[in-house]
């Protein structure tokens, strides 16, 4: 007679142990606080979606070089771009400058490679925060203590993301607007090494945003989201799960974690690249998604709040998707402006051959580009 063997009180202990800490995050995520209704939700959508494909407006000048992350700031009469390029070895920071928002020339590099021994010194991937958040607003950057600022990706590992990767901050009290090295702070300000850090950001940590908030929302003046890769339930994703979680500061330099659960989240899977705009009395957060359940690719979407830290998502179409030549592969990091009546939607695209630009799509058709890899 075969005799069942009966499970260690130790193993049951770790599995119901396990099952309460999944469920217990699961549920965290799906508790509805002060909710953007669907009325609302659907109002925006019509607001910012962009149904027409310009094209690509920045690519690399061979296929050893990538672009990405595009961030984009009005100084004056003409527009910029902050975006990052890797090159094998890592990111650099560059920036570019634009008259009309669709037809865009290289600048220069904002932050470069260090041949140091620097926490930074292999990755730099720069985005320029403290803008005006408001929809169709002037999109100016804002000073604080009398200079622009930077959060950043930083590293000292080569290679694509590689390594242990923090957030920087960088400044400049020169041109905004200009091609020149921007100045960086000796340590990250956030890393998965702190004492503080939380379950889902002690791997890595990606792309940050930061605003500056005048009515101290959150009890705070600069408020930051930011993405990061961590534990999960899941052994097989460890590596590829991202969220969405919150910092706050006093002063653009001490940053402290703020709620221990991200704030946007899709299980397995990137939820990710945060960036931030206010529609009247609604926050707007653009952000990507990627190999979600029953997902392909990677694609732009949004969720809403009223107070900074509870969203609702939305659960309509995607504002980009992959659908051209250029971007069949992934289509996502989304920088979104209203300007003159238009949206923009900027975005990375990246097609089945690996080749990755800078794209664009509007609100109202402004025609086909030329530009291609």
């Amino acid at each position: 007679m075969k005799v069942k063997r009966r499970k260690h009180p130790f193993f049951l202990y770790i599995t119901v142990t396990l099952c309460l800490i999944f469920c217990g995050r699961q549920a965290s995520s799906q508790v509805k606080v002060n909710p953007v209704p669907q009325q609302r939700m659907q109002q925006v959508y019509e607001e910012v979606k962009t149904p027409y494909k310009y094209g690509l407006i920045l690519v690399p000048e061979d296929d050893s070089k990538k672009l990405d992350s595009p961030t984009v700031f009005r100084k004056d009469s003409l527009w910029y771009m902050t975006y990052i390029v890797f090159d094998g070895r890592g990111y650099e920071t560059w920036l570019a400058q634009s008259n009309n928002l669709l037809d865009w020339k290289t600048m220069g590099r904002l932050m470069s490679f260090s041949d140091t021994t620097d926490w930074d010194n292999n990755q730099k991937a720069g985005y320029a925060v403290l803008q005006d958040t408001r929809w169709g607003g002037s999109y100016q950057l804002q000073q604080y203590d009398n200079k622009y600022w930077m959060s950043y990706i930083g590293g000292s590992s080569r290679g694509y993301e590689a390594g242990k990767l923090g957030i920087g901050m960088a400044y400049t009290n020169a041109d905004v607007a200009s091609p020149h090295e921007w100045q960086r702070f000796k340590n990250p300000v956030l890393s998965a090494s702190d004492s503080d850090v939380r379950w889902w950001e002690n791997r890595k940590l990606y792309k940050s945003t930061v605003l500056q908030d005048e009515n101290k929302t959150t009890g705070y003046p600069f408020v930051m989201y930011y993405n990061a890769n961590g534990d999960t339930t899941d052994i097989k994703e460890m590596q590829s799960d991202e969220r969405i979680g919150m910092a706050v500061s006093n002063d653009m330099l001490h940053w402290k974690r703020f709620h221990k659960e991200p704030v946007l989240m899709h299980g397995s899977g990137i939820t990710g690249d945060a960036v931030i705009q206010k529609i009247n009395d609604t926050w707007v957060m653009f952000y990507f998604g990627a190999f979600w359940a029953n997902t392909q690719g990677a694609f732009n979407r949004f969720a809403c709040s009223y107070d900074m830290v509870n969203w609702t998502d939305w659960n309509g179409p995607n504002l980009i998707e992959p659908s051209e030549e250029y971007d069949n592969l992934y289509a996502h990091k989304s920088y979104v402006i209203k300007h003159d009546g238009v949206v923009y939607h900027f975005y990375c695209a990246v097609n089945k051959k690996d080749q990755r630009g800078i794209a664009v799509a509007t609100s109202k058709d402004m025609g086909k580009s030329r530009v291609i890899f």
